[in-house]
């Protein structure tokens, strides 16, 4: 199945219910330049937002409290899950009282996949509930209370084409990506985003991505130059998720993709097409090697 504008239903807003897509993310390159006093690292990357999408609706009661619905039952519905803790952000930022909230999550972003599809929800309830109160925070009072709830949410309140720097939430615009066509491949695992980092911790990065030259390859229009620029540094490059990270490129790029890497702190890998239809025929080949393999667009 196409997630792309044309079958992207779209947002609706009424007296008591706003609905909202959230728009998963994918790193065009990511840099991990050390680790803060903190514990924090600092990054500079390149972030883009696609087709593929979560379906956020929110609506008030009189409970006084966040109710959370998912379409997949074993997520958590309470306050571990961010879509839970961005209505207290919501209600911590403004003073409102919580009335009562409802969050229903139509989930099609896979989980723990380096797609942020925790951190797009985030943003999702953010701006329903801006809506739902009429508060008009505005942009930049919106990313201060996503910040506090992840690094990625001020980026997926915000979406497009990102320079994120700091620890992901210095973010300046880029000139638009040029017109792409993904498929994105998740493997049957799961990579923990604090693992994934310590695993950095313990290792010397030799190689860094050419974000300058990206940033150039934005500034041209060049899908050419943008995919030969295509790296992450939290790849893992030895053991058995290495390996089978190495196989899905290689399949993406058999069929046709100009250039493929893993997104976030993985494992999901995809490619870049030029064209719907040579994406259209990729998907169909892979889909049948791998259970989770979407078809989607740059946006």
């Amino acid at each position: 199945m196409w997630y792309n504008r044309e079958n992207d239903c779209k947002q609706v807003d009424d007296m008591e219910k706003v609905t909202r897509k959230a728009y998963a993310k994918i790193n065009l390159t990511l840099d991990v330049l050390g680790k803060l006093p903190n514990g924090y690292h600092s990054v500079r990357m390149v972030m883009q937002t696609i087709s593929l999408h979560d379906t956020v609706s929110v609506s008030l009661d009189s409970s006084g409290k966040t109710t959370l619905h998912c379409s997949l039952p074993y997520l958590p519905a309470d306050r571990t899950n961010l879509a839970c803790r961005a209505a207290d952000a919501f209600y911590h930022a403004t003073g409102i009282a919580n009335p009562g909230t409802v969050i229903s999550l139509e989930k099609q972003i896979p989980i723990a996949a380096g797609l942020a599809g925790g951190s797009a929800d985030a943003a999702a309830v953010l701006r329903a509930l801006d809506t739902l109160h009429g508060t008009a925070l505005g942009d930049e009072r919106l990313c201060a209370a996503g910040l506090s709830l992840g690094a990625d949410v001020p980026y997926c309140l915000l979406g497009g084409t990102m320079l994120a720097e700091g620890i992901g939430e210095r973010l300046s615009r880029l000139p638009n990506c040029p017109k792409a066509y993904v498929v994105l491949i998740k493997p049957p695992f799961s990579v923990s985003t604090a693992a994934a980092y310590a695993a950095m911790d313990a290792k010397q990065v030799m190689t860094h991505p050419d974000t300058d030259g990206m940033l150039r390859a934005l500034q041209q229009g060049d899908l050419q130059a943008l995919c030969h620029r295509l790296y992450n540094v939290m790849e893992p490059s030895s053991g058995t998720k290495a390996r089978q990270l190495a196989e899905i490129r290689g399949r993406l790029l058999d069929c046709g993709a100009l250039g493929a890497v893993m997104s976030g702190s993985g494992p999901t890998m995809y490619g870049l097409f030029r064209s719907p239809q040579a994406a259209q025929d990729a998907w169909n080949a892979l889909k049948t090697e791998f259970h989770d393999c979407f078809l989607c667009e740059i946006l």
